[in-house]
């Protein structure tokens, strides 16, 4: 089956080989014709896990139309702020029922949409579009390490599509009816291991750490729930599952951004410039807002996450503001 892989980025370049393995003819879609360049004559992505050959099943190129030409499937792995504009310029080039699958995690800023309603608001026929997640750094994927992931959709016979499209003996994949769970648990555990990387900067330990992501899912699941999702989807791989690998791994860039930058004074376009990643959680800290305002749920952590990277509050004045909150009981 020909799949195009639209972002070439870490994610994306995991999981074209991911596809690729599972036998699949991949065309990877590059922002630069450089980046695309390079992957065709070297088998590796210059920019993103370059230590790592690629196989040769696997294609670049850095036009639409190319590829998108003859796909039986499409897989969106772009940074969340671009995910309108690129639905927007695939529109045209991608049949009405060919299945799409959103890797990309976070919420319209506007709009409080969700990856998979930006997509079914421009391209239509939502029944044929689903969401990819779970705790899978690109790091270990690409070394084949054994690794699962969720694939959701409201329709059964899309989600079991990508989840036989993916599998492979070291990538496990299982299927959700709950894509509205799935994608605000992604979102969220990308704001709360910020928090986990600052209160490790801060010198703070483990039994912080775990308090942050024990009461981080406790705000996820009001969320979730407000929003139409399920509670139990938090308890798999798209929510405990993604938030503590997040929270905990060497390879999480929103921990790193947490404890190397932010606890030490460093600012979102220090890391930006240093690394040339994006910092999900930044940014998703900021959109859930809209979300926080239209279902009244409180989010302390998310908050306090946004107060300190986008309203320069101190992270020890943020710290000492969420200690000083009354005592409520656990689940409310």
């Amino acid at each position: 089956m020909k799949v195009a892989v639209i972002g070439a980025g870490s994610w994306g370049t995991a999981l074209a080989l991911v596809l690729a393995e599972a036998g699949h003819e991949v065309m990877l879609w590059a922002r630069t014709g450089a980046v695309a360049e390079a992957i065709n004559a070297d088998h590796r992505n210059p920019r993103y896990l370059s230590d790592y050959r690629l196989p040769d099943a696997i294609r670049a190129t850095s036009d639409y139309a190319e590829a998108c030409e003859g796909t039986e499937a499409v897989v969106i792995v772009t940074p969340s702020a671009a995910l309108r504009s690129v639905a927007r310029d695939l529109a045209a080039l991608i049949a009405p029922d060919t299945p799409i699958v959103i890797c990309s995690k976070g919420v319209e800023e506007q709009t409080g949409l969700l990856p998979i309603d930006t997509f079914a608001a421009e391209l239509g026929n939502g029944d044929r579009l689903a969401v990819l997640s779970g705790p899978t750094h690109a790091e270990e994927v690409i070394c084949r390490k054994p690794s699962a992931a969720v694939v959701a959709s409201v329709s059964e016979a899309t989600a079991l599509f990508f989840r036989d499209l993916f599998a492979t003996r070291f990538f496990r994949t299982y299927t959700s009816d709950d894509p509205v769970g799935v994608e605000l648990c992604a979102a969220f555990k990308n704001v709360i291991a910020i928090a986990v990387g600052i209160s490790y900067g801060m010198g703070f330990g483990d039994n912080t750490a775990a308090l942050l992501i024990t009461r981080g899912l406790a705000e996820m699941s009001r969320m979730v729930v407000a929003a139409g999702g399920e509670a139990l989807t938090c308890m798999g791989l798209g929510g405990a599952g993604d938030m503590v690998v997040t929270c905990m791994s060497q390879h999480s860039r929103n921990r790193r951004f947490g404890e190397q930058y932010v606890a030490r004074g460093l600012t979102l376009d220090d890391f930006t410039a240093q690394t040339h990643m994006v910092v999900e959680g930044a940014i998703a800290c900021k959109t859930l807002r809209t979300l926080e305002e239209r279902y009244g749920v409180e989010l302390p952590l998310t908050d306090t996450v946004r107060s300190v990277v986008w309203e320069a509050v101190s992270p020890r004045e943020a710290a000492a503001a969420l200690i000083d909150r009354p005592l409520k009981s656990e689940f409310y």
